[in-house]
C-alpha cells in the first residue's frame, strides 16, 4: 500500500474525499461523543438509579470483554494470525495481578502494568518459535499453549491454589482513592477500557497499522517490500497479549476471585466470536461484537434455556447476512480516511500524503 500518492484524483470512488473534510471530522467528533455519552453517562446513570449489582456486573465483564475483543482483533483481524488461545494470557495476566497484590501486597497502580507485561512476555517467548508458521498451524499452536498453561494454572498448585483459586484481591485503588462501589468499579474500568481501545486505534489506523495489513493480505510479498515480516508479526502477538494482560488484571480487582474455569479453551472461541461476529481487521467491530456477545444473552435471559438458542440462531443470521461482521473493516478504514481527508492536502514541504 502506497502512502505517497501524486495525486488525491487517482483514488478510486470507494475512497474519493468528502465534499466537506470538516464535515466528516465533525462526524467523528459527533460519533466519539455519543459513544463517551454511553459509557460515561447512561450506563452509570442506569446503575445509581437502579442499583443493581447484576447491571453493574454485566457493564464491568463488558468493558473488559471489549479490551480482549479488540486486543484480538490486532493480532487475528489486523495482521492476519488466528490466535485461538487468547484466553491463556488474559489468564496470566488475572493470575500475576493476583498474586502481586495478594503475595507481594503491590498497589493497583502497579500490578496493571505489570500483568499486561507478564502475559506480553509470555507471549514473546510464544511467538518466537511459532510466527513461521502459517494459517491452521499457526491456529492449532496457539491452541496447544492456551491449554497448556490453563493446565499449569489447574495443577501449580503451591503457586495458583490450582481450582480453588485466588480469593481476597484487593478492589482498584488508585493514589488513595479506592473502588469499594459499583459504579467506582465500573467508572474506573470504563476510563481504562476507552483509553485501550483509543491507543490500538492509533496503531491500527497508521503506517504501521498498514504494514500489518500487508502481513495479513500476502507476507511474502510484504516481505519482498522490505517489510520485516516476523518482527512484525511478533511485536503484534506482544501488543495483543499485553492488553489480554492488562483485562486479566482487572478482571481480578473488581472480582476479588479468581480460577482456572474463567480461562478455559470457550473463552477464547467466545472472544474470537465477537471479533467475527463485529468484523475481522474493524476496531469499531470487535468494539460492537464484544457488547453484543455480553449483552445479548443477558437481555434474553428471560426466556430461560432457549436464550443460548436465540443467542446461536442470532449469530448464524448475523454472519449469513453480514458475512464481513456489523461493522465490516472496509467502511471502517474509508470513514478513518474521510474523517482525516485534510492528509491529502499538500504539506508546506509540497509533499502529499495520504492513502492509496
Amino acid at each position: 500500500m502506497d502512502v505517497n500518492v501524486p495525486d488525491a484524483r487517482i483514488l478510486p470512488s470507494s475512497t474519493a474525499l468528502p465534499a466537506s473534510a470538516t464535515a466528516w471530522r465533525g462526524r467523528q467528533i459527533f460519533w466519539t461523543v455519543v459513544l463517551l455519552a454511553v459509557v460515561f453517562g447512561a450506563v452509570p446513570a442506569a446503575i445509581t438509579a437502579t442499583g443493581s449489582s447484576y447491571l453493574a456486573q454485566i457493564a464491568i465483564t463488558a468493558m473488559i470483554f471489549v479490551i480482549l475483543s479488540a486486543s484480538l482483533n490486532h493480532i487475528t483481524g489486523t495482521a492476519g494470525l488466528l490466535s485461538i488461545g487468547h484466553a491463556a494470557f488474559y489468564g496470566i495476566g488475572a493470575y500475576a495481578a493476583a498474586l502481586l497484590s495478594t503475595k507481594l501486597g503491590l498497589p493497583f497502580i502497579v500490578t496493571l502494568p505489570a500483568a499486561g507485561l507478564i502475559a506480553a512476555f509470555v507471549g514473546f517467548l510464544v511467538a518466537m518459535p511459532t510466527m513461521r508458521l502459517v494459517s491452521i498451524y499457526f491456529a492449532v499452536a496457539t491452541l496447544g499453549i492456551g491449554e497448556m498453561i490453563y493446565v499449569i494454572l489447574l495443577n501449580w498448585v503451591d503457586l495458583t491454589r490450582g481450582p480453588m483459586g485466588i480469593r481476597g484481591i484487593p478492589p482498584i485503588e488508585l493514589f488513595g482513592w479506592q473502588a469499594n462501589t459499583l459504579l467506582s468499579r465500573y467508572m474506573a474500568v470504563a476510563v481504562i477500557a476507552v483509553v485501550c481501545v483509543w491507543v490500538l486505534h492509533r496503531l491500527t489506523h497508521s503506517y504501521y497499522g498498514n504494514a500489518l495489513r500487508a502481513l495479513r493480505e500476502d507476507d511474502q510479498c510484504a516481505d519482498s517490500m522490505g517489510i520485516d515480516v516476523v518482527r512484525l508479526k511478533v511485536e503484534a502477538f506482544v501488543v495483543s497479549t499485553f492488553f489480554a494482560g492488562v483485562a486479566g488484571a482487572l478482571l481480578s480487582h473488581t472480582s476479588a476471585y479468581i480460577a482456572p474455569d474463567n480461562f478455559r479453551f470457550m473463552e477464547s472461541i467466545l472472544i474470537l466470536a465477537m471479533v467475527v461476529v463485529g468484523g475481522m481487521g474493524s476496531l469499531p467491530g470487535a468494539v460492537v461484537g464484544a457488547l453484543f456477545m455480553i449483552v445479548l444473552p443477558e437481555a434474553l435471559r428471560d426466556i430461560g434455556d432457549y436464550r443460548m438458542i436465540a443467542v446461536g440462531a442470532t449469530m448464524f443470521l448475523s454472519i449469513l447476512l453480514l458475512p464481513k461482521g456489523m461493522l465490516a473493516e472496509g467502511a471502517s478504514l474509508a470513514f478513518v480516511r474521510r474523517a482525516f481527508a485534510r492528509g491529502w492536502t499538500t504539506m508546506s514541504g509540497g509533499t502529499p500524503v495520504g492513502w492509496k
